[in-house]
């Protein structure tokens, strides 16, 4: 048994920030900001929870495919901003939409969360254990930000995307691979609430998002690239052979560097980081449905998906769509 991608939704919070904005309570510029990065504004939650717009990117991703809620089997959201410790966003999200008949969990794999949770429905699916899955990426990193910190908080964003994968006869994944090296983790980390019991003296102060840049740009620009190789090649396929790529936004630099060590031209790696920023686990599903909605993607192209970042963790796909 295979699966397909059916549909996708996705939902970002109404309150624009651009970098001109930013550049009113901290000492950077629009300049500063898009030419390091390729980000020129992002979307930032003023009333909306990560659960919120979880939910409404699903509505979406199931209108698109035509999918209720009873159908739904199986629920995973990809996230490491949901809005409690417990109980999951997933298991919020099947409150929200009604789907009743579903199991639901979240992923913990950072900006390579909703790549991990395809590839675990894909296993569930493949297996026959379920017919009908609604992944989800989802984040609200604003409240994980430093906002003192002009070199990392002016990357981020907040928003969801979600598709619905279906069991079908005819594979639609078909290749994908992922790693994690946790050697590396602390590169890109941030802190959770501190023990807090009778028998040590803790800590209130929050802890907040902390990056190493240059080294997850080197993580980046070697390992997707590779990545991506292994799983095209395992697809028996040719780089050439791929219609789109729909990497991680995490850094415009960070795209043209795959793009070029792949000899690949930039007008097959769509991006929405300009207008998003990088919304760690958000990022792919996100940019897959305004690829959808555009009608860029047509029945049988082959489309090359790759998520990176905090873990160490990286993950990629060739899917067929349609």
């Amino acid at each position: 048994m295979g699966m397909r991608m059916i549909g996708t939704g996705s939902c970002l919070p109404k309150t624009v920030v651009t970098n001109d904005d930013l550049a009113k309570i901290m000492d950077t510029s629009d300049e500063w900001i898009s030419s390091r990065t390729g980000i020129k504004e992002r979307h930032l939650v003023k009333e909306e929870t990560t659960a919120g717009m979880s939910a409404e990117a699903a509505l979406r991703a199931m209108e698109n495919a035509g999918v209720t809620a009873e159908e739904i089997d199986l629920i995973i959201v990809g996230t490491v901003s949901a809005d409690h410790a417990t109980p999951a966003c997933a298991c919020e999200v099947q409150a929200a939409i009604g789907a009743a008949n579903a199991v639901a969990f979240d992923i913990n794999a950072a900006c390579s969360g909703f790549m991990f949770a395809l590839n675990v429905a894909h296993a569930y699916l493949q297996m026959g254990a379920y017919k009908t899955a609604l992944i989800i990426g989802a984040e609200t990193l604003s409240k994980l930000m430093d906002w003192g910190d002009r070199s990392t908080c002016v990357l981020f964003g907040d928003g969801a995307g979600a598709a619905i994968v279906r069991a079908d006869e005819r594979e639609g994944m078909l290749a994908y691979d992922q790693g994690s090296d946790g050697a590396r983790g602390g590169v890109l980390a941030c802190g959770n609430r501190s023990n807090n019991n009778p028998l040590v003296e803790t800590s209130k102060e929050l802890e907040y998002v902390h990056m190493d840049g240059q080294e997850v740009y080197k993580f980046a620009v070697t390992t997707v690239p590779a990545s991506l190789h292994k799983t095209i090649e395992a697809a028996g396929l040719n780089v050439e052979d791929i219609d789109y790529f729909a990497l991680h936004q995490a850094n415009i630099r960070i795209i043209q560097s795959v793009a070029k060590r792949l000899k690949v031209s930039e007008d097959k790696f769509p991006i929405s980081l300009d207008h998003c920023g990088n919304i760690s686990a958000a990022s792919v599903p996100i940019l897959l449905d305004e690829m959808n909605r555009k009608g860029l993607l047509k029945p049988g192209m082959k489309v090359a998906l790759s998520g990176f970042g905090g873990g160490l963790t990286w993950a990629s796909a060739v899917i067929e769509w349609g």
